[in-house]
């Protein structure tokens, strides 16, 4: 069940996030305002069982909108377009983006109340932690 995750997460911890960026692709300016962003993410499910994604920061707001098992296109806050599929397994979202001939993965779990994103791109790995919002 995703409903775990549904909420409004605050960022309060990141580590190594600014060379996931670089391995990605991500540009110097992107990526200086991608450091600087504290973002909230907000994640919601509605009747039909669409989930949604919003990341908020004072830069910029992108949402993502998906249902589990089923690959859509996603455009990145970074402005990549991807193709993404979001699973659920052992209790972990894992979002899997293809572009360029690229692969990355996003796990999110939760762990002692807070949500961790461990953000893959080959050998670099980035980790983001978010406590919820009340």
């Amino acid at each position: 069940m995703v409903d775990q995750f549904v909420g409004t997460w605050t960022l309060i911890a990141s580590e190594n996030f600014d060379e996931y960026m670089k391995a990605i692709g991500v540009g110097l300016a992107t990526r200086q305002m991608g450091n600087l962003a504290k973002p909230n993410l907000v994640i919601g499910v509605d009747e039909a069982g669409l989930i949604s994604m919003k990341s908020e920061t004072t830069f910029k707001t992108t949402e993502f909108k998906f249902k589990l098992n089923e690959e859509c296109d996603e455009t990145t806050a970074d402005g990549r377009t991807t193709k993404t599929l979001v699973t659920l397994k052992d209790g972990k979202l894992v979002q899997q983006q293809t572009w360029d001939g690229k692969t990355t993965t996003l796990e999110r779990e939760i762990q002692g109340g807070n949500m961790s994103a461990k953000c893959v791109m080959d050998d670099v790995v980035a980790v983001r932690t978010y406590a919820k919002k009340a």
